[in-house]
């Protein structure tokens, strides 16, 4: 039987679904792959936008004169439209599937997804009224990983751009037709890997908000962005990329690195934009085997906090193991204890609630104090060496 996720390491490729696959699940359930419910009151409308930077080459594809990407966009909608986004495409979910190793279901399955957001739903807000947060997937995932968290995030009235950067994962597809596959991932033993992926996913960054916030919008929904309230979080290197486009990029006003090894070097002055480590208790304990998350600890000089999940995988803050574990039976690997369910409720309610404090100066005492509706989450001690 396929594992649903591979084992963590600390690396770029961790997010990875390398595990070797040879049987199928053992049973398959006979319903949709589904997404849970967003928890707040807007209707959710979604969009994709093709973007191409005329400014700089493309950095893995030395024959490409300009970057290209595609994002999508998840808003408050003024009501329901009449088609629910698809989750992927039928080619995109086969070679995701195959390049993680995933067999035992059809390789089509994640492109059946049932979404919650409607395609090109009308959108909702007043002039320069709402958030954007900015997501960036783990190495080899597409933006469509972190939809669940997208959807609820726009739910609850923020704009969400998710970002697909290019070349990183095992498909892209293009309004043309191309799709492009993982050409980085031949340089992944490449001694520089990590800093040259977080640097050309913070250029992303830049690119995009000028094209969402510019004089010339890329959306028709761009005036409803409040260009002083942006934020972003990433899972995996997408993580450790937000801490990237904070350094280069002074409009992204704070950031969440969800389990991902930090690459970029934080100034000797430091950082005092708000930042949240959020990550897998087995990985990410202060004292544990990835040290940057303490090295840039001492860095942050403003809010801060550092939370671990227990029973948490490095995949646990994706739709992953909801998909494949929970819904398709695919097995999950060892050390995963916490359902997708669970998880993607977690990742929701603290990445919300970090963005409700710091977009919205919300007071949110959930991020202060251990709670007793999520047990599984401690605040960590960097300096007791101590998680609780």
């Amino acid at each position: 039987m396929a594992s649903a996720c591979s084992a963590p390491a600390p690396s770029a490729s961790a997010s990875a679904a390398s595990a070797p696959a040879s049987a199928a699940a053992s049973a398959l359930p006979s319903s949709t792959p589904y997404l849970p419910k967003p928890t707040g009151p807007h209707p959710v409308g979604t969009t994709s936008l093709y973007l191409k930077d005329v400014s700089r080459p493309d950095p893995w594809s030395p024959t490409a004169k300009a970057r290209e990407l595609m994002v999508s966009l998840w808003y408050p909608a003024k009501s329901p439209g009449r088609r629910r986004a698809q989750y992927m495409t039928p080619k995109e979910s086969e070679l995701h599937l195959k390049g993680g190793e995933i067999t035992g279901v059809p390789f089509d399955v994640l492109s059946r997804t049932r979404t919650n957001a409607f395609s090109d739903a009308k959108p909702a807000g007043r002039k320069r009224g709402l958030p954007l947060v900015v997501l960036s997937p783990g190495f080899t995932k597409p933006r469509s990983t972190l939809t669940a968290l997208a959807e609820d995030l726009a739910s609850r009235g923020y704009v969400v751009a998710g970002i697909d950067h290019t070349y990183e994962n095992y498909a892209t597809t293009f309004p043309d037709g191309r799709i492009t596959t993982c050409v980085a991932c031949d340089a992944e033993s490449d001694r520089d890997f990590g800093e040259k992926v977080v640097e050309g996913r913070a250029a992303d960054v830049s690119f995009v908000l000028d094209e969402l916030t510019g004089s010339r919008p890329k959306w028709k929904g761009s005036s409803l962005i409040d260009p002083s309230r942006i934020a972003m979080a990433g899972q995996s290197i997408g993580g450790a990329s937000a801490l990237a486009a904070m350094l280069k990029d002074s409009r992204v006003r704070a950031g969440i690195n969800m389990d991902g090894t930090t690459y970029a070097s934080i100034p000797a002055g430091g950082l005092s934009r708000p930042f949240l480590f959020l990550g897998a208790q087995e990985n990410h304990s202060p004292g544990g085997r990835d040290t940057t998350w303490e090295r840039d600890w001492k860095q942050l000089t403003g809010w801060k906090r550092w939370l671990v999940v227990a029973g948490a995988h490095h995949v646990s803050f994706t739709d992953i193991p909801l998909l494949l574990a929970d819904q398709l039976g695919i097995a999950p690997p060892p050390g995963l204890d916490l359902s997708g369910a669970r998880s993607v409720e977690i990742t929701r309610r603290y990445v919300q609630a970090f963005f409700d404090l710091h977009l919205r100066n919300k007071p949110q005492p959930l991020l202060d104090k251990p709670s007793a509706r999520y047990p599984e989450v401690k605040l960590c001690s960097v300096e007791a060496k101590t998680c609780q």
